[in-house]
């Protein structure tokens, strides 16, 4: 680890091919975004247009159809387009543009989940031009690729078989696209109305919407892949291959049991039931723990809130020998629900123990067919799974919160006449991380600091953590120097590595006796326990007016010094990790810091930061950047250092995060 040279750039995203519509046509950017033209009224600019931004989440399509809705029934009155046009929109167009936002925001939230952007835009009628809506849905996730997505040749559009939503978009739509750009992907599609139509077009207008409804309701309908045809039972195989592929799909990599529930409702509802209701147990409750009604699903948007009074009073009561298969429930009174049909309750089991519940029906039925309860029945074993990952996950993260706290600082000293700041950011929020800072008072009017960086990360990088910090802020309250603390910490780390060692060949023999062949290795305890460290003294003269300060890099990045004057040069010289070699002997250097100077501690996660084959600290990188910081406070100077290195690379860091700034005021 040398000076901290880095050198800043970025990567340009190249330029994804469009693929072709799913009639054949080639996709193209829509029509706001070619500048293609809007009819006789001039620019598209002037066309009525609306926008919204929605979250992520299982509540977006239904906020977007009631966005979609209420911009239609604005242009449909009196505004932009004038009281001659009055009635442009028929309760079947605004249906159909419901059902297409609908469909596009689902696609996204569930195969992107990022923040969804919807717009519309009226494009007014020509001689040529019917008027038509268009509609853009944007996430911020282009790396997923988009269900029921057009293929690239017209060969291979028989061979489309990934979801329903798309497929809607085409058969309403005049016609649809996919835009990708760098952090955007966008799916478009236009809407034609009947304004503007000749007297003897509107019949064959009708007509065509017809067709495109029919083919719309194709998809939209009850179980379109499930029900059964006649004796073909291959047809029902594939169909539940297909289901089962496509849920494990959505469901794999979920880790918030509540955004699995919503999930599962979404596959279930309308493909194998008319609605469902999903309890799940409290994770840490006890035995007489009430489960928690996390999600009412219907097929018709109006019947949920009746649904849920119905379900929520009593959880399905399941007999314990129920593991998973079917028991026939009453069917529930709710408004819109119908009078009669099918219920079934299934307990969902991961690992041998119960996560929750889950109530389903069909109506008008009197029996669910075998492959239907079949097919429910494994689907609700990947959904059982994936809330028993999602909550090992988030059992796992809390403890790693917990073990983090203590092994950071509570609170940092406060030095007179020094202005500090910190940035803190371990790569995986799930495991405790191994880099750690310190600001502390120690022994007889001095102030001492630290940024510590353990060779590894996950538990045994915690471990490790866990006693450094300590013997620190014991070695230094006693007095010693500041070569002499890293002399100590050396054998400190040097005499455990050896007891770890030690204990695990000792078990090791114990359970498989050999004759050792080999000088005892440190390593062989497991992970090496190797640690970077920066620590040094600072002394406020007693006129407040400078600092003096002593420091020593061990195995670590080394500090930057900021002078007002704009130079930047390093602070220490480089020197062995701590625990490496027993009996180590360390040096410390002196300086004096005056007002407006400023020093720079990070950690490897900084300048080892990278971008495909470069490194933030290739060429003088980190010094340019603190350069540019002359005049800045502490904390204006950890957070521009912190966003040169996440701009340095389209992908988050994939190391810890830590750097400490002390500037003399």
């Amino acid at each position: 680890m040398g000076p901290l040279p880095a050198q800043r750039g970025s990567v340009n995203r190249p330029q994804l091919p469009l693929p072709a519509a799913l009639s054949g046509e080639a996709a193209r950017d829509s029509p706001a975004r070619t500048g293609a033209p809007a009819g006789p009224h001039g620019a598209l600019a002037a066309c009525p247009t609306a926008r919204t931004s929605l979250p992520g989440n299982p509540l977006a399509p239904g906020a977007a159809r009631r966005f979609i809705r209420a911009a239609l029934a604005d242009w449909a009155g009196p505004g932009p387009l004038g009281a001659g046009q009055v009635g442009l929109f028929s309760h079947e167009f605004a249906y159909e543009a419901a059902v297409l936002v609908n469909e596009l925001v689902t696609n996204a939230v569930v195969h992107a989940g990022t923040t969804v952007d919807v717009l519309c835009r009226l494009e007014r009628g020509s001689t040529t031009q019917p008027t038509a809506l268009v509609i853009e849905v944007s996430d911020h996730h282009p790396a997923r690729t988009v269900r029921g997505a057009p293929r690239r040749t017209r060969d291979d559009l028989t061979a489309q078989e990934c979801g329903r939503g798309l497929h809607v978009v085409a058969a309403l739509a005049e016609c649809w696209g996919i835009t990708y750009r760098t952090g955007l992907k966008t799916v478009w599609a236009r809407l034609c109305t009947d304004a503007g139509e000749p007297p003897e077009r509107h019949g064959a207008a009708r007509d065509e919407r017809l067709q495109r409804g029919l083919r719309a309701a194709e998809f939209l309908a009850h179980a379109p892949q499930l029900a059964p045809r006649g004796p073909d039972r291959d047809w029902i195989n594939r169909g539940a291959l297909s289901f089962l592929a496509e849920a494990s799909d959505l469901l794999a990599g979920q880790f918030d049991e509540d955004l699995i529930a919503a999930l599962a409702g979404q596959l279930l509802v309308p493909r194998l039931a008319d609605w469902c209701a999903i309890w799940l147990d409290e994770d840490a409750g006890g035995p007489l723990a009430a489960p928690r009604l996390a999600r009412v699903w219907h097929a018709r948007e109006a019947v949920i809130a009746p649904l849920r009074a119905a379900v929520e009073k009593e959880p399905p009561r399941l007999p314990a020998a129920a593991r998973g298969g079917p028991v026939p429930m009453p069917w529930p009174r709710a408004a819109g629900l119908g009078a009669e049909g099918a219920a079934l309750a299934y307990r969902l089991v991961a690992g041998g123990r119960e996560v929750g519940a889950l109530l389903l029906g069909r109506a008008g039925q009197t029996h669910i067919p075998d492959e239907i309860t079949g097919l429910i029945e494994d689907f609700l074993r990947r959904v059982a799974l994936a809330i028993g990952a999602a909550r090992q996950y988030t059992r796992q993260a809390t403890i790693s919160r917990i073990l983090q706290r203590g092994l950071l600082p509570s609170r940092v000293a406060e030095i007179p006449g020094v202005d500090s700041a910190f940035v803190y950011q371990p790569s995986n929020e799930a495991l405790a991380g191994g880099d750690f800072y310190d600001v502390f008072p120690g022994a007889a009017g001095r102030w001492c600091f630290a940024l510590g960086d353990v060779q590894g990360s996950g538990p045994e990088a915690a471990v490790i953590t866990g006693l450094a910090r300590p013997w620190l802020r014991l070695l230094a309250r006693e007095g010693h120097p500041v070569h002499e603390v890293l002399d100590r910490l050396n054998q400190l780390l040097v005499d455990d590595a050896t007891e770890a060692a030690e204990a695990a060949v000792h078990l090791a023999t114990a359970e498989h006796p050999v004759e050792p062949t080999a000088p005892l290795d440190p390593a062989d305890g497991g992970q090496a326990r190797f640690l970077s460290l920066l620590y040094g003294e600072l002394v406020p003269d007693a006129d407040g007016g400078s600092v003096h300060c002593t420091l020593a890099s061990a195995g670590h990045p080394l500090p930057l010094l900021l002078r007002p004057d704009g130079s930047v040069c390093p602070a220490a010289a480089p020197q062995i990790l701590l625990g490496v070699v027993e009996g180590a002997r360390y040096e410390s250097e002196s300086l004096r810091l005056t007002p407006g100077d400023t020093l720079l501690c990070v950690t490897d996660g900084v300048t080892e930061r990278r971008s495909g084959p470069r490194m933030f600290d290739d060429a003088d990188g980190l010094a340019t950047v603190l350069a540019g910081c002359t005049g800045l406070s502490a904390a204006a100077v950890a957070g521009r250092i912190k966003q040169a290195v996440h701009d340095f690379a389209d992908t988050p860091p994939a190391d810890d995060l830590a750097l400490l700034v002390l500037r003399v005021s």
